[in-house]
């Protein structure tokens, strides 16, 4: 089997206006832009992909990718028979630097189309399923305190029994923020908080994560400060009374490397986007479970097939611990609608994919024009 054709479809959903987020890093969008990938072969299979194209999270749009899919990789893979995604990974993504939610949807939709033709669910590919079901977690926006309160409620209200807190905006407010949602929500709900790089020294974070701790009773810190700064991570992580999770801090597996040598984060949030493909986050889980660091799935709100590839990450990974640290594989939820012709069975506290060969997801091509750029 040779691939014979990759084909790239712009679309733009709208999310669900009240569940907008906004963090230290903004208000979220009202309408998320992907661009949905579809690799054909020369027997008919089709491999699908999906990547984010948000420029304030990802740093590329669809005009961007695109145009390194059909100029760039397309070239590379066409007429290259399916026989080994670590080779073919490496043909094509050395073409052109980062980009790695671009890369990332050619690798994903090269999985599906091996998992199709194998018969096999990727999870097997990937070593076999561990679990049946991830635990998810919701996140509740940086918003005022009443407001806050209101979303965890609906959270709960939902099923959710862990949650995270959008902070890193105003020390006073963040605390004030949290404090109403661990009043809403009572003492058994686990509650984190994710500064996205927000507060802006170490003793900041300190301060406010341990004031955090003693007052509403958070179990985790993501991504206190920026993420350039290794030391400041490790005086931050040594000083807390809660684990320290890194994100925008781990990209690659160099950068899970240098964060293990600096002593400098607790759990990595990896996320197949970020990373630039399911085999590039599956390598960096591995490496964390060698150096004893626990594993989550971060999320950038993706859609049903970027979710699919997530969760089969999720149920083959021993590193990701999503009991200890419930994923974020929540991307659906927020969204109006999907372009799956079967929505993600993803629900409040629990998500699992489809099972079938692949990602085991289609595409609604009704749909599809629907959302269509």
């Amino acid at each position: 089997m040779k691939i014979t054709r990759l084909e790239t479809v712009p679309i733009r959903v709208p999310i669900k206006p009240e569940l907008a987020i906004r963090g230290a890093r903004g208000l979220s969008h009202s309408v998320s832009p992907f661009l949905l990938l579809r690799i054909h072969t020369d027997e008919g299979l089709v491999g699908l992909g999906e990547a984010s194209c948000t420029p304030r999270w990802s740093g590329e749009d669809q005009t961007t990718a695109a145009h390194f899919i059909d100029s760039y990789f397309a070239p590379l893979l066409i007429g290259e028979p399916l026989d080994d995604i670590e080779r073919l990974n490496a043909k094509f993504s050395s073409a052109v630097a980062g980009n790695y939610f671009t890369k990332s949807a050619v690798e994903m939709a090269l999985w599906d189309l091996l998992g199709k033709a194998k018969g096999k669910p990727v999870y097997d590919l990937l070593g076999g399923k561990r679990r049946d079901s991830v635990k998810t977690k919701w996140s509740v926006s940086g918003v005022e305190p009443a407001k806050a309160a209101e979303i965890a409620r609906w959270a709960v209200a939902r099923g959710f029994t862990a949650m995270k807190v959008k902070v890193g905006i105003d020390p006073e407010g963040d605390i004030a923020r949290v404090r109403a949602v661990r009043e809403a929500v009572g003492p058994e709900i686990k509650l984190g908080v994710d500064a996205n790089g927000g507060w802006p020294t170490p003793n900041v974070a300190i301060e406010t994560v341990t004031r955090l701790f003693e007052e509403c009773q958070i179990y985790f810190a993501e991504q206190p400060i920026k993420p350039s700064d290794h030391d400041a991570f490790r005086q931050v992580r040594r000083n807390i009374p809660v684990p320290l999770v890194a994100d925008e801090s781990v990209y690659t597996l160099e950068d899970a490397q240098m964060l293990a040598r600096a002593e400098a984060a607790d759990v990595f949030s990896i996320y197949i986007g970020k990373a630039g493909g399911i085999g590039l986050a599956r390598a960096i889980a591995e490496f964390a479970h060698s150096a004893g660091i626990k594993c989550t799935i971060g999320s950038n709100l993706e859609l049903g097939v970027g979710s699919a590839a997530m969760l089969h990450l999720a149920l083959s990974s021993p590193a990701i611990d999503p009991d200890a640290y419930p994923c974020d594989i929540i991307g659906p939820l927020y969204y109006e609608d999907d372009v799956l012709s079967d929505r993600l069975p993803i629900q409040g506290g629990s998500a699992s994919p489809r099972f079938g060969p692949g990602l085991g997801v289609d595409l609604d091509e009704a749909k599809l024009e629907r959302y269509r750029v």
